[in-house]
């Protein structure tokens, strides 16, 4: 459920998620932040004592005076200065206040619960040297849909997503501010009201809240989801623009794609047959070649098709890891130095993913530019309007819309541009590889939003092309069998047949809204 929807406040979670045994999965986080799920922390006694004994031993190196990077030192380029025996408690609140710089858009209350749970998971390794404590006070968050208010920018993904992170940091405490039921209140005020108490910060706990790659994973588990979704979504736009368009079927013959078996280009042709009922249809084009939009839509959506399970390995792989530094072997009492924190997996997942879902933004524009144009669209009327006689000459039906798609897509395309690339050295120069992760991850999030916006703006238009043709009489109800006809009759739901000009803004709202509750049957 969107987090904008005030039922996402009351709805009772449907199932438990449990942190710190099996490995977790992508639609765990993502049941998690539209609030399907709860938090359960394990009980698994391994477990507990493996995050114990880190505990423990962080706590007897500290009383041994023993030099902990992050306990005992100070941050990054300061880790040879020595920190006070008496000021080392400090210190946690020290990193957390200090990286309390974000700016930028706050993260919405579905992003923030997701960055809740994927923390958690890491912590729940076992391998990070917190106590159980902190880890029940943020399954307590979680569960209460107690979710700190994150700036979106500040990070560089390496040393992980610090001052994003130091806002969960803050919650955990009682500082800074919350989404609580729909509001935003100062964190120490909800804990009161809820008779909660803040934890304390032992001298690793800042630290190891904040160094790891939370942010970025959570943004790209609920990316990897969506697009996951637009990719059946954009398969039955095509097949629904090609009886539209008067296309040919005969573009996703199961023996012309054996010939090239690339598993997710002949999944998404497979869809596309299915919706156009192929073997039941008779042939009504006698174009031999459609235009590349339509015929070569298995190529271009089955890109990110295929690139779904790697990615999806990626990303679950970093969900369920220990990714802060140092690492803590409390039952080995090793104290392991390293870069875990590098988020240079995520940021190559979304970069990858953005191209990729961009491409099916330019797909659709396309598409959308054939049904428009009277020179393309094989006898409907210009703008897919559907005003007749006199009025006609008055009414521009589409017009508008598809100069909005061209506009979505254009930005699309824009930021596509690969942040990985874009490593700046910082921090006096010990940050001096950095994997812009979270950029990576945010940017895609946008390409995926700005595609959702020309994909509804196409159902919109295809099925208007539908109706269209069913008036003229060109097309049989067997053509618009099945799931055309299912979505076509979902569509209708949010929109009414456009024969005078009006405008579509409260329609696209409403269609974009439901393409991201996944509301479309397909």
């Amino acid at each position: 459920m969107n987090s904008n929807d005030p039922k996402f406040w009351e709805l009772k979670p449907q199932r438990s998620v449990k942190f710190g045994e099996a490995a977790l999965s992508i639609e765990d986080i993502c049941d998690i932040a539209s609030g399907k799920a709860n938090a359960l922390l394990t009980a698994d006694s391994e477990v507990v004592h493996r995050i114990n004994s880190g505990a423990e031993f962080v706590e007897n190196l500290l009383a041994d005076e023993g030099a902990i990077y992050g306990v005992t030192t100070g941050y990054g380029d300061s880790c040879t200065v020595p920190v006070p025996e008496d000021l080392v408690h400090e210190l946690p609140y020290h990193l957390m206040r200090f990286h309390g710089c974000g700016l930028g858009s706050y993260l919405s209350p579905d992003l923030g619960l997701a960055v809740l749970a994927t923390r958690l998971n890491s912590l729940a390794q076992g391998y990070s040297g917190v106590r159980l404590k902190l880890l029940e006070q943020l399954v307590l968050l979680i569960n209460h849909k107690l979710i700190p208010l994150i700036p979106e920018e500040g990070s560089v993904g390496a040393s992980g997503d610090l001052t994003p992170l130091s806002y969960v940091a803050a919650a955990l405490v009682g500082e800074r501010r919350a989404y609580y039921q729909g509001d935003i209140a100062e964190m120490a005020d909800i804990l009161k009201n809820l008779g909660l108490s803040p934890i304390d910060l032992k001298p690793k706990e800042g630290l190891a809240i904040m160094n790891g790659t939370a942010v970025m994973t959570a943004i790209a588990c609920t990316a990897f989801q969506r697009a996951k979704y637009l990719a059946k979504l954009c398969s039955r736009i095509t097949a629904m623009a090609t009886v539209v368009l008067q296309g040919n079927e005969y573009h996703f013959d199961e023996k012309l794609f054996s010939v090239k078996p690339h598993p997710g280009q002949n999944q998404v042709a497979q869809w596309i047959r299915e919706d156009l009922h192929v073997e039941e249809a008779p042939r009504n084009s006698s174009r031999l070649q459609d235009r590349y939009s339509i015929r070569c839509a298995p190529h271009v959506i089955g890109v990110l098709v295929d690139s779904l399970p790697w990615m999806r390995q990626f990303i679950e792989i970093e969900l369920n890891s220990a990714n802060d530094n140092p690492i803590i072997d409390g039952e080995g009492e090793h104290v392991l130095h390293g870069g875990h924190f590098y988020g240079g997996h995520i940021a190559f997942v979304m970069d990858g993913m953005k191209n990729a879902v961009a491409n099916l933004a330019d797909l659709l524009d396309r598409q959308m530019a054939l049904m428009m144009d009277e020179k393309f669209n094989h006898g409907l009327p210009a703008n897919l309007s559907g005003s007749t006689s006199r009025r006609a000459n008055i009414n521009h039906g589409f017009k508008a819309v598809q100069i909005g798609v061209s506009a979505w897509t254009a930005e699309a395309l824009k930021n596509t541009m690969p942040a990985s690339v874009f490593s700046r050295s910082t921090e006096c120069h010990n940050q001096d590889k950095v994997s812009m992760g979270t950029i990576a991850a945010r940017d895609c999030l946008r390409v995926i939003q700005l595609t959702e916006q020309v994909a509804a703006a196409l159902l919109v238009a295809v099925t208007q092309g539908i109706e269209l043709r069913k008036r003229n009489n060109d097309i049989s109800n067997e053509q618009i069998a099945g799931g055309i006809k299912t979505t076509q009759m979902q569509v209708f739901e949010n929109f009414e047949f456009l024969e005078e000009d009006r405008s579509l803004e409260d329609t696209l709202r409403n269609v974009v809204s439901r393409i991201q509750l996944q509301g479309f049957d397909l």
